[in-house]
Protein backbone atom coordinates (compact mmCIF):
# COMPACT_ATOMS: atom_id res chain seq x y z
CA UNK A 1 0.00 0.00 0.00
CA UNK A 2 1.15 3.55 -0.82
CA UNK A 3 0.10 6.68 1.04
CA UNK A 4 -0.20 10.36 0.16
CA UNK A 5 -0.83 13.39 2.38
CA UNK A 6 -2.07 16.57 0.71
CA UNK A 7 -1.80 19.67 2.93
CA UNK A 8 -3.94 22.45 1.47
CA UNK A 9 -2.41 25.24 3.53
CA UNK A 10 -4.91 27.68 5.03
CA UNK A 11 -7.78 26.45 2.84
CA UNK A 12 -10.25 26.31 5.72
CA UNK A 13 -11.93 29.46 6.95
CA UNK A 14 -15.11 31.10 8.16
CA UNK A 15 -18.35 31.94 6.33
CA UNK A 16 -18.06 35.07 4.19
CA UNK A 17 -21.22 37.22 4.49
CA UNK A 18 -20.58 38.90 1.13
CA UNK A 19 -20.52 35.48 -0.55
CA UNK A 20 -23.78 34.08 0.76
CA UNK A 21 -22.34 33.00 4.09
CA UNK A 22 -20.20 30.32 2.48
CA UNK A 23 -16.54 29.53 3.05
CA UNK A 24 -13.95 29.38 0.29
CA UNK A 25 -14.03 25.56 0.42
CA UNK A 26 -17.77 25.72 -0.26
CA UNK A 27 -17.42 28.35 -2.98
CA UNK A 28 -14.67 26.62 -4.94
CA UNK A 29 -15.45 24.20 -7.76
CA UNK A 30 -14.12 20.92 -6.33
CA UNK A 31 -15.69 17.91 -8.06
CA UNK A 32 -12.79 15.61 -7.21
CA UNK A 33 -12.66 16.52 -3.52
CA UNK A 34 -16.43 16.22 -3.26
CA UNK A 35 -16.42 12.79 -4.93
CA UNK A 36 -13.73 11.55 -2.53
CA UNK A 37 -15.65 12.98 0.43
CA UNK A 38 -18.68 10.94 -0.60
CA UNK A 39 -16.57 7.78 -0.82
CA UNK A 40 -14.30 8.27 2.20
CA UNK A 41 -14.22 9.30 5.83
CA UNK A 42 -14.63 12.98 6.68
CA UNK A 43 -14.35 14.76 10.01
CA UNK A 44 -12.72 17.55 12.00
CA UNK A 45 -9.28 17.51 13.63
CA UNK A 46 -7.58 19.93 16.02
CA UNK A 47 -4.08 20.50 14.63
CA UNK A 48 -3.04 23.25 17.06
CA UNK A 49 -3.07 22.22 20.74
CA UNK A 50 -4.84 24.63 23.12
CA UNK A 51 -2.54 27.44 24.24
CA UNK A 52 -0.18 27.15 21.26
CA UNK A 53 0.12 29.58 18.37
CA UNK A 54 -1.91 28.73 15.25
CA UNK A 55 1.16 28.66 13.05
CA UNK A 56 1.89 26.33 10.17
CA UNK A 57 4.86 25.09 12.18
CA UNK A 58 2.64 23.71 14.95
CA UNK A 59 -0.15 22.63 12.65
CA UNK A 60 1.99 20.90 10.01
CA UNK A 61 3.96 19.14 12.73
CA UNK A 62 0.64 17.63 13.79
CA UNK A 63 -0.30 16.66 10.24
CA UNK A 64 3.04 14.88 9.83
CA UNK A 65 2.33 12.86 12.95
CA UNK A 66 4.40 14.66 15.61
CA UNK A 67 2.98 16.17 18.80
CA UNK A 68 3.84 19.91 18.79
CA UNK A 69 3.52 19.98 22.58
CA UNK A 70 6.57 17.73 22.64
CA UNK A 71 8.61 18.83 19.64
CA UNK A 72 7.83 22.44 18.78
CA UNK A 73 10.74 24.73 19.80
CA UNK A 74 10.22 27.65 17.44
CA UNK A 75 9.60 28.13 13.74
CA UNK A 76 12.73 29.96 12.59
CA UNK A 77 15.00 27.09 13.68
CA UNK A 78 13.00 24.76 11.42
CA UNK A 79 13.42 27.12 8.49
CA UNK A 80 17.12 27.49 9.28
CA UNK A 81 17.45 23.71 9.05
CA UNK A 82 15.87 23.78 5.60
CA UNK A 83 18.40 26.43 4.54
CA UNK A 84 21.33 24.49 6.09
CA UNK A 85 22.09 27.31 8.53
CA UNK A 86 23.96 25.99 11.57
CA UNK A 87 22.88 27.26 14.99
CA UNK A 88 25.83 27.16 17.37
CA UNK A 89 26.20 27.68 21.09
CA UNK A 90 25.00 31.15 22.07
CA UNK A 91 23.34 31.74 18.69
CA UNK A 92 19.67 32.42 17.98
CA UNK A 93 17.74 32.84 14.74
CA UNK A 94 14.74 34.94 13.76
CA UNK A 95 12.47 34.98 10.74
CA UNK A 96 13.29 38.14 8.83
CA UNK A 97 10.55 39.32 6.48
CA UNK A 98 11.05 42.07 3.94
CA UNK A 99 7.94 44.20 4.49
CA UNK A 100 6.50 47.54 3.41
CA UNK A 101 5.41 50.20 5.89
CA UNK A 102 3.41 53.22 4.71
CA UNK A 103 2.13 56.06 6.89
CA UNK A 104 3.11 54.06 9.96
CA UNK A 105 0.94 51.08 8.97
CA UNK A 106 1.71 47.56 7.73
CA UNK A 107 1.21 48.04 4.00
CA UNK A 108 2.49 44.63 2.85
CA UNK A 109 3.87 41.80 4.98
CA UNK A 110 5.60 40.44 1.83
CA UNK A 111 6.85 43.68 0.25
CA UNK A 112 4.43 43.09 -2.60
CA UNK A 113 5.53 39.46 -2.95
CA UNK A 114 9.01 40.59 -3.89
CA UNK A 115 10.88 38.20 -6.15
CA UNK A 116 13.60 35.97 -4.77
CA UNK A 117 16.18 37.54 -7.09
CA UNK A 118 15.35 41.05 -5.91
CA UNK A 119 15.23 39.98 -2.28
CA UNK A 120 18.68 38.39 -2.44
CA UNK A 121 20.16 41.71 -3.55
CA UNK A 122 18.52 43.49 -0.62
CA UNK A 123 19.70 40.87 1.88
CA UNK A 124 23.23 41.21 0.46
CA UNK A 125 23.03 44.96 1.04
CA UNK A 126 21.89 44.41 4.62
CA UNK A 127 24.84 42.09 5.23
CA UNK A 128 27.26 44.59 3.71
CA UNK A 129 25.95 47.38 5.92
CA UNK A 130 24.95 45.65 9.16
CA UNK A 131 26.84 42.34 9.25
CA UNK A 132 29.53 41.75 11.87
CA UNK A 133 30.77 38.72 13.78
CA UNK A 134 27.51 38.62 15.74
CA UNK A 135 24.93 39.52 13.06
CA UNK A 136 24.26 37.83 9.75
CA UNK A 137 21.34 37.69 7.32
CA UNK A 138 20.61 34.61 5.20
CA UNK A 139 18.54 34.91 2.00
CA UNK A 140 15.54 32.64 1.60
CA UNK A 141 12.61 32.63 -0.83
CA UNK A 142 10.72 35.79 -1.84
CA UNK A 143 10.11 37.87 1.30
CA UNK A 144 11.12 35.16 3.83
CA UNK A 145 14.66 35.26 5.22
CA UNK A 146 16.63 34.43 8.39
CA UNK A 147 18.65 36.59 10.80
CA UNK A 148 21.22 34.90 13.04
CA UNK A 149 22.46 36.63 16.18
CA UNK A 150 25.34 35.63 18.43
CA UNK A 151 25.61 36.84 22.00
CA UNK A 152 22.01 38.06 22.12
CA UNK A 153 20.22 35.08 23.62
CA UNK A 154 17.94 37.41 25.57
CA UNK A 155 16.38 38.47 22.25
CA UNK A 156 14.32 35.28 22.50
CA UNK A 157 12.52 36.89 25.46
CA UNK A 158 11.20 39.72 23.29
CA UNK A 159 7.52 39.77 22.44
CA UNK A 160 7.18 39.82 18.64
CA UNK A 161 4.19 39.87 16.29
CA UNK A 162 4.13 38.28 12.82
CA UNK A 163 3.56 40.99 10.18
CA UNK A 164 0.78 39.02 8.48
CA UNK A 165 -1.22 39.36 11.71
CA UNK A 166 -1.45 43.15 11.40
CA UNK A 167 -2.47 44.07 7.83
CA UNK A 168 -3.17 47.81 7.45
CA UNK A 169 -2.70 48.36 11.20
CA UNK A 170 -0.38 50.95 12.84
CA UNK A 171 2.85 49.15 13.66
CA UNK A 172 3.98 51.06 16.77
CA UNK A 173 2.24 48.81 19.29
CA UNK A 174 3.39 45.66 17.45
CA UNK A 175 7.13 46.33 17.30
CA UNK A 176 9.34 43.95 19.34
CA UNK A 177 8.93 44.83 23.01
CA UNK A 178 10.08 43.77 26.44
CA UNK A 179 13.37 42.31 27.56
CA UNK A 180 15.79 41.54 24.72
CA UNK A 181 13.86 43.57 22.15
CA UNK A 182 16.30 46.47 21.70
CA UNK A 183 18.67 44.66 19.31
CA UNK A 184 15.70 43.66 17.16
CA UNK A 185 14.27 47.17 17.07
CA UNK A 186 17.70 48.63 16.31
CA UNK A 187 18.24 46.30 13.35
CA UNK A 188 14.76 47.00 12.01
CA UNK A 189 15.41 50.73 12.26
CA UNK A 190 18.85 50.52 10.62
CA UNK A 191 17.44 48.46 7.76
CA UNK A 192 15.22 51.34 6.68
CA UNK A 193 18.21 53.47 5.71
CA UNK A 194 19.82 50.58 3.82
CA UNK A 195 16.69 49.75 1.84
CA UNK A 196 15.21 53.19 1.19
CA UNK A 197 17.19 54.12 -1.93
CA UNK A 198 18.50 50.73 -2.96
CA UNK A 199 18.33 50.27 -6.77
CA UNK A 200 15.97 47.30 -6.36
CA UNK A 201 13.44 49.49 -4.58
CA UNK A 202 13.94 52.37 -6.98
CA UNK A 203 13.06 50.05 -9.86
CA UNK A 204 10.08 48.62 -7.98
CA UNK A 205 8.72 52.12 -7.38
CA UNK A 206 9.23 53.06 -11.03
CA UNK A 207 7.16 50.03 -12.07
CA UNK A 208 4.45 50.80 -9.54
CA UNK A 209 5.41 47.82 -7.36
CA UNK A 210 5.47 47.93 -3.57
CA UNK A 211 9.01 48.56 -2.25
CA UNK A 212 10.64 46.72 0.67
CA UNK A 213 10.94 49.49 3.24
CA UNK A 214 12.22 47.57 6.28
CA UNK A 215 12.84 44.16 7.81
CA UNK A 216 10.46 42.67 10.35
CA UNK A 217 11.84 40.23 12.93
CA UNK A 218 9.79 37.57 14.74
CA UNK A 219 9.50 33.82 15.47
CA UNK A 220 12.79 33.59 17.37
CA UNK A 221 14.33 30.18 18.09
CA UNK A 222 17.34 29.00 19.98
CA UNK A 223 17.78 25.45 18.77
CA UNK A 224 16.54 22.86 16.33
CA UNK A 225 14.20 20.35 18.00
CA UNK A 226 15.41 16.75 18.23
CA UNK A 227 12.75 14.75 16.38
CA UNK A 228 12.78 11.00 15.67
CA UNK A 229 12.91 9.93 12.04
CA UNK A 230 9.57 9.35 10.37
CA UNK A 231 10.61 5.88 9.26
CA UNK A 232 11.53 4.95 12.84
CA UNK A 233 8.16 6.16 14.18
CA UNK A 234 5.84 4.94 11.41
CA UNK A 235 7.84 2.28 9.59
CA UNK A 236 7.48 4.06 6.23
CA UNK A 237 9.92 5.85 3.96
CA UNK A 238 8.64 9.27 2.93
CA UNK A 239 9.23 12.22 0.61
CA UNK A 240 7.83 15.77 0.61
CA UNK A 241 7.31 18.59 -1.87
CA UNK A 242 6.68 22.20 -0.82
CA UNK A 243 7.38 25.72 -1.97
CA UNK A 244 8.30 27.01 1.50
CA UNK A 245 11.32 26.45 3.73
CA UNK A 246 9.26 25.59 6.81
CA UNK A 247 7.96 22.30 5.38
CA UNK A 248 11.31 21.46 3.85
CA UNK A 249 12.90 22.00 7.26
CA UNK A 250 10.39 19.75 8.98
CA UNK A 251 11.00 17.09 6.35
CA UNK A 252 14.76 17.22 6.87
CA UNK A 253 14.37 17.02 10.64
CA UNK A 254 12.38 13.77 10.39
CA UNK A 255 14.43 12.21 7.61
CA UNK A 256 12.01 12.67 4.72
CA UNK A 257 13.37 13.13 1.23
CA UNK A 258 12.86 16.71 0.03
CA UNK A 259 11.82 16.69 -3.62
CA UNK A 260 13.43 19.27 -5.92
CA UNK A 261 10.72 20.00 -8.48
CA UNK A 262 10.80 22.82 -11.02
CA UNK A 263 8.03 25.39 -10.87
CA UNK A 264 7.02 24.86 -7.24
CA UNK A 265 6.23 28.19 -5.55
CA UNK A 266 4.08 29.56 -2.75
CA UNK A 267 1.46 31.26 -4.94
CA UNK A 268 -0.92 30.88 -7.85
CA UNK A 269 2.05 30.68 -10.21
CA UNK A 270 2.82 27.30 -8.65
CA UNK A 271 3.00 24.31 -10.97
CA UNK A 272 0.34 22.27 -9.19
CA UNK A 273 0.50 19.44 -11.70
CA UNK A 274 4.28 19.15 -11.25
CA UNK A 275 3.82 18.69 -7.51
CA UNK A 276 1.29 15.92 -8.04
CA UNK A 277 3.36 14.16 -10.69
CA UNK A 278 6.54 14.53 -8.65
CA UNK A 279 4.90 13.07 -5.56
CA UNK A 280 3.50 10.11 -7.48
CA UNK A 281 6.90 9.47 -9.04
CA UNK A 282 8.49 9.60 -5.59
CA UNK A 283 6.12 6.86 -4.47
CA UNK A 284 7.95 4.46 -6.77
CA UNK A 285 10.79 4.46 -4.20
CA UNK A 286 8.96 5.66 -1.08
CA UNK A 287 5.97 4.44 0.89
CA UNK A 288 4.44 7.86 1.55
CA UNK A 289 4.50 11.26 -0.17
CA UNK A 290 3.52 14.63 1.29
CA UNK A 291 2.33 17.42 -0.98
CA UNK A 292 2.21 20.81 0.73
CA UNK A 293 0.60 23.65 -1.24
CA UNK A 294 0.89 27.18 0.14
CA UNK A 295 -1.23 29.11 -2.38
CA UNK A 296 -4.59 29.21 -0.50
CA UNK A 297 -2.87 30.55 2.63
CA UNK A 298 -1.03 33.30 0.75
CA UNK A 299 -4.26 34.35 -0.95
CA UNK A 300 -6.05 34.52 2.41
CA UNK A 301 -3.24 36.59 3.95
CA UNK A 302 -3.67 39.00 1.05
CA UNK A 303 -7.42 39.12 1.70
CA UNK A 304 -8.30 37.85 -1.78
CA UNK A 305 -11.41 35.66 -1.82
CA UNK A 306 -11.15 35.07 -5.55
CA UNK A 307 -7.49 33.99 -5.43
CA UNK A 308 -8.15 31.62 -2.54
CA UNK A 309 -11.08 30.07 -4.38
CA UNK A 310 -8.99 29.76 -7.54
CA UNK A 311 -6.14 28.10 -5.63
CA UNK A 312 -8.52 25.51 -4.13
CA UNK A 313 -10.09 24.88 -7.53
CA UNK A 314 -6.72 24.33 -9.20
CA UNK A 315 -5.62 21.99 -6.42
CA UNK A 316 -8.78 19.97 -6.97
CA UNK A 317 -8.34 19.84 -10.75
CA UNK A 318 -4.58 19.48 -11.09
CA UNK A 319 -3.60 17.62 -7.91
CA UNK A 320 -6.57 15.77 -6.43
CA UNK A 321 -7.71 14.59 -9.85
CA UNK A 322 -4.32 12.96 -10.44
CA UNK A 323 -4.20 11.39 -6.99
CA UNK A 324 -7.74 10.07 -7.34
CA UNK A 325 -6.87 8.14 -10.49
CA UNK A 326 -3.45 6.89 -9.34
CA UNK A 327 -4.72 3.59 -7.92
CA UNK A 328 -3.58 1.59 -4.87
CA UNK A 329 -3.32 4.74 -2.80
CA UNK A 330 -4.64 5.84 0.58
CA UNK A 331 -5.13 9.60 0.86
CA UNK A 332 -5.22 12.12 3.69
CA UNK A 333 -6.33 15.55 2.48
CA UNK A 334 -6.66 18.51 4.87
CA UNK A 335 -5.67 22.10 5.61
CA UNK A 336 -3.15 22.62 8.38
CA UNK A 337 -5.14 25.49 9.93
CA UNK A 338 -7.87 27.94 8.90
CA UNK A 339 -6.91 31.30 7.43
CA UNK A 340 -10.14 33.30 7.35
CA UNK A 341 -10.42 36.05 4.75
CA UNK A 342 -11.76 38.61 7.24
CA UNK A 343 -8.83 38.38 9.68
CA UNK A 344 -6.22 37.57 6.99
CA UNK A 345 -4.30 35.48 9.51
CA UNK A 346 -4.36 31.99 11.03
CA UNK A 347 -6.99 30.90 13.53
CA UNK A 348 -7.35 28.10 16.06
CA UNK A 349 -10.49 26.31 14.86
CA UNK A 350 -10.30 22.60 13.97
CA UNK A 351 -10.01 21.82 10.26
CA UNK A 352 -11.79 19.32 8.01
CA UNK A 353 -9.96 16.18 6.98
CA UNK A 354 -10.66 13.51 4.37
CA UNK A 355 -9.38 9.94 4.48
CA UNK A 356 -9.91 7.94 1.31
CA UNK A 357 -8.87 4.58 -0.04
CA UNK A 358 -8.89 0.96 1.01
CA UNK A 359 -10.25 0.58 4.54
CA UNK A 360 -12.19 3.86 4.67
CA UNK A 361 -15.97 3.88 4.34
CA UNK A 362 -18.38 6.77 3.68
CA UNK A 363 -19.65 8.46 6.83
CA UNK A 364 -22.25 10.83 5.42
CA UNK A 365 -20.35 13.78 3.98
CA UNK A 366 -21.67 15.12 0.68
CA UNK A 367 -18.66 17.37 -0.04
CA UNK A 368 -15.37 18.51 1.44
CA UNK A 369 -16.16 21.53 3.59
CA UNK A 370 -16.12 22.71 7.17
CA UNK A 371 -19.87 22.27 7.70
CA UNK A 372 -20.00 18.77 6.16
CA UNK A 373 -17.01 17.68 8.25
CA UNK A 374 -18.69 18.91 11.42
CA UNK A 375 -21.92 17.20 10.43
CA UNK A 376 -20.36 13.73 10.40
CA UNK A 377 -19.69 13.95 14.15
CA UNK A 378 -16.17 12.56 13.73
CA UNK A 379 -13.65 14.61 15.70
CA UNK A 380 -9.97 13.99 16.49
CA UNK A 381 -8.74 16.06 19.44
CA UNK A 382 -5.03 15.25 19.18
CA UNK A 383 -4.13 16.20 15.64
CA UNK A 384 -0.84 14.33 15.53
CA UNK A 385 -2.78 11.05 15.68
CA UNK A 386 -4.18 11.64 12.18
CA UNK A 387 -1.10 10.08 10.59
CA UNK A 388 -1.67 6.86 12.48
CA UNK A 389 -5.26 6.84 11.27
CA UNK A 390 -4.06 7.13 7.68
CA UNK A 391 -1.58 4.29 7.82
CA UNK A 392 -3.78 2.13 10.01
CA UNK A 393 -1.20 1.54 12.69
CA UNK A 394 0.57 3.84 15.15
CA UNK A 395 4.13 2.54 15.33
CA UNK A 396 5.57 5.01 17.80
CA UNK A 397 4.77 7.98 19.99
Amino acid sequence: MKYCVLIVDGAAGLPIPQRGGKTCLELADTPNLDALAGEGEVGLVRTVPPGMEPSSACACMSVLGYDPKVYYKGRSAIEARSMNIPIGEGEVVFRCNLVAIRDGKMWSYSAGYISTEEARKLIAALNESLDDDNIHFYPGVSYRHILKLKGHADALLASCTPPHDIPDKPIDSFLPRGKGSQILRDLMGHSEGVLRYHPVNEKRRSRGDIPATTIWLFWGSGRVPDMPRFEEVYGLSAALTSGVDLLKGLAKMVGMEVLALDGVTDGLDNDFAAQAEGALEALEENDLAVIHIEAPDEAAHAGSVDDKIEAIHRIDREVVGRLRSAGNLRLLIMPDHPTPIKSRTHSLEPVPFLLWGEGFSPNGAKNFSEIEAKGTGLFIEDGYKIMGKLIGEKRGD
